[in-house]
């Protein structure tokens, strides 16, 4: 069973954040991508990040798991500062699911054994059966899947590492709407058994569909109450 099931807790307990962002700052060159955001996550729940193009929402996402790092200020997960974790351990325990569905050459089952290397046929077997895909597929070659199957594997891959967390970079902007509810399916039934996940999307459909939080990110800011209700279109 992954240790995250067992980690549960219920919403009338006192709740540690999940992540606390702590004026933290984000320069890339003479260029502030982020600036000065102070933000709890809370965990076991859908938190969104949206907001227009250029605002910040993917560099923040990347911070979470060292991907990108703050010029300045402090970011804490589950009280932890991120800057004293080790990035690979850090990167089990807070996995990603990117854009764009990659895989690597070979079959579903080479690509789920990248993610950890001895990993059982059960196990394997286990975590298709997670995202929806029929156990067959372990010996089908990556190249030969639907857009839908690879971003369904490439979660699959993410969750045979058993994190407590998940990001997800817009992870349906390549799929149709079929595919794309799949994976916002999977992802709230995921929540629902103690998973948390911080999900970035600019289809505000998508955002009202799926957000237990809406956080708004204009300009490297979050947006106040009034900018994001009116962004929000409420």
């Amino acid at each position: 069973m992954p240790d995250w099931r067992r980690r549960r807790r219920s919403p009338e307990d006192p709740l540690t954040p999940l992540f606390r962002f702590d004026d933290i700052h984000v320069r890339f060159g003479d260029r502030e991508v982020i600036a000065g955001v102070d933000l709890d996550v809370e965990p076991c729940r859908i938190t969104v990040l949206t907001g227009p193009s250029g605002s910040g929402k993917t560099t923040l996402l990347r911070l979470c798991n060292r991907l990108d790092v703050p010029t300045s200020g402090r970011l804490v997960f589950n009280g932890d500062d991120v800057a004293s974790l080790d990035p690979l351990a850090l990167r089990r325990r807070v996995g990603m699911v990117f854009q764009r569905p990659t895989l690597f050459g070979g079959t579903v089952r080479d690509n789920l054994a990248v993610a950890l290397p001895g990993a059982t046929e059960e196990a394997m077997r286990d975590v298709l059966d997670r995202v929806g895909l029929p156990t067959e597929l372990l010996s089908s070659a990556g190249d030969t899947l639907s857009g839908g199957e690879a971003q369904r594997v490439c979660l699959a891959r993410t969750l045979l590492t058993e994190p407590e967390v998940l990001l997800m970079d817009e992870p349906t902007s390549s799929l149709d709407a079929g595919a794309t509810r799949v994976l916002e399916d999977l992802t709230a039934e995921l929540v629902e058994v103690g998973l948390s996940v911080l999900w970035v999307s600019h289809d505000l459909a998508q955002v009202r569909r799926i957000a237990c939080d809406r956080i708004v990110l204009m300009d490297g800011r979050i947006a106040d109450s009034e900018l994001a209700a009116e962004y929000l279109g409420r």
